[in-house]
């Protein structure tokens, strides 16, 4: 049991960390005053090949472990960037490495590692449904040659800069099903071909996060554009659902370093009352906690990224992971804002950037009280709760 970073991932991290260095603060209080995204920084991240980590190297990528890209999330936000510009793209693709025929695989990898298409739309959520995944509306009617998709979809992050939509819709009516998990299908839409059938509106939020709201209307796709077989598309979603849930650990560790270190200078330096303030135990304690419950759950976010490296089962690691790793950070932000008292909302000082950003992994891309819900019911068997 070794826990330990390889001397391949620490080089890993420093060549990112280096990379961020040529997007410092000021780059990203820029893109959050204009609520700009971040291009520059994600075609660097793409051109140095750190998007195309987890595509095989058959298909143009760097074949790495899901480890090896949670470094690289991780660093991206311990360095103050936002990786949630890009994440998507790491794990989205996933669907169709795993489940994408050869023809969709040659079509669409090589392309997305060159950086030439970009698919970080993933379509699941509606207004309606919520996290019950298995109760969406937007329906798929079969025709000749393909299908007709009518529907809405809400929180679809990076739509507008995206080339193809992973979209997840019914084939079979919910009611009509043997098994509630069967009926739905995941279609790679091109979202330039598809033209107006998708209109989107884009969801104001307190953080730029370039999120939407999705309206289908009448959207043709062909057979070809279904990943793998009809009425699967639920199971081919939970096989993605392990890295995503690590990927979005590993930022929550990075932002937690961030915040940790960010508040072990400040209360060093800064002289209230004739002494540093990190001398008052009101302010070094809770920096101290955060510290420690992070460590804690970096730890877990390891052991799940090695389970799910070694092909086995993960999924409750993975869900403990993502909620630890989600608390931990937000408790160092908590702290960071504590220390910085006033200064912690002044845009200068970024916490307030980063305290919003991080607080966004407690909910998504799953609500904690769903992780604990996850828990109680499938680790510790205890009675299902819903």
């Amino acid at each position: 049991m070794d826990f330990a970073y390889s001397s391949t991932q620490k080089e890993i991290a420093e060549a990112v960390r280096g990379l961020c260095e040529k997007f410092p603060a000021d780059y990203w209080r820029r893109c959050d005053a204009e609520l700009a995204y971040p291009d520059a920084f994600v075609q660097a991240m793409t051109e140095a090949g750190w998007l195309a980590a987890l595509i095989p190297e058959s298909y143009g990528g760097s074949g790495m472990a899901l480890l090896d890209a949670c470094v690289i999330l991780q660093e991206i936000n311990a360095q103050g960037g936002n990786a949630a510009s890009c994440h998507a793209q790491m794990y989205t693709m996933a669907a169709v490495l795993q489940h994408g025929s050869e023809q969709q695989k040659q079509a669409i990898l090589p392309s997305i590692a060159n950086g030439s298409l970009r698919l970080q739309a993933f379509g699941v959520t509606e207004p309606t449904a919520g996290s019950n995944t298995l109760r969406i509306k937007t329906f798929a009617k079969k025709v000749t040659g393909g299908y007709v998709i009518n529907g809405q979809k809400i929180w679809t992050s990076r739509f507008r800069q995206s080339d193809l939509y992973l979209l997840l819709a019914r084939t079979t009516p919910y009611e009509d099903v043997a098994k509630k998990t069967d009926g739905l299908s995941l279609f790679l839409v091109d979202i330039a071909k598809a033209g107006k059938a998708l209109q989107a509106r884009t969801i104001d939020t307190m953080l730029n996060h370039h999120t939407n709201e999705v309206f289908i209307e009448n959207l043709e796709v062909e057979d070809a554009c279904r990943v793998g077989e009809e009425g699967q598309g639920f199971r081919y979603l939970l096989s993605s659902l392990n890295a995503e849930r690590l990927l979005v650990s590993s930022e929550c560790v990075g932002d937690g370093k961030w915040f940790t270190e960010k508040s072990r200078r400040y209360a060093t330096e800064r002289i209230v009352f004739d002494k540093p303030i990190g001398a008052n135990q009101g302010v070094c304690f809770p920096i101290a906690k955060a510290h420690m419950n992070l460590a804690a759950a970096e730890l877990m976010r390891n052991h799940a990224a090695t389970l799910f490296d070694a092909g086995q089962p993960c999924g409750g690691e993975s869900n403990m992971a993502k909620y630890l790793c989600s608390e931990a950070s937000w408790e160092a932000a908590e702290a960071a804002m504590v220390t910085f008292g006033g200064f912690g909302v002044a845009t200068e000082y970024d916490i307030e950037r980063k305290w919003k950003e991080t607080r966004l992994f407690r909910t998504a891309p799953i609500s904690n009280n769903l992780v604990l819900a996850y828990v109680a019911q499938h680790l510790l068997e205890m009675p299902r709760s819903y």
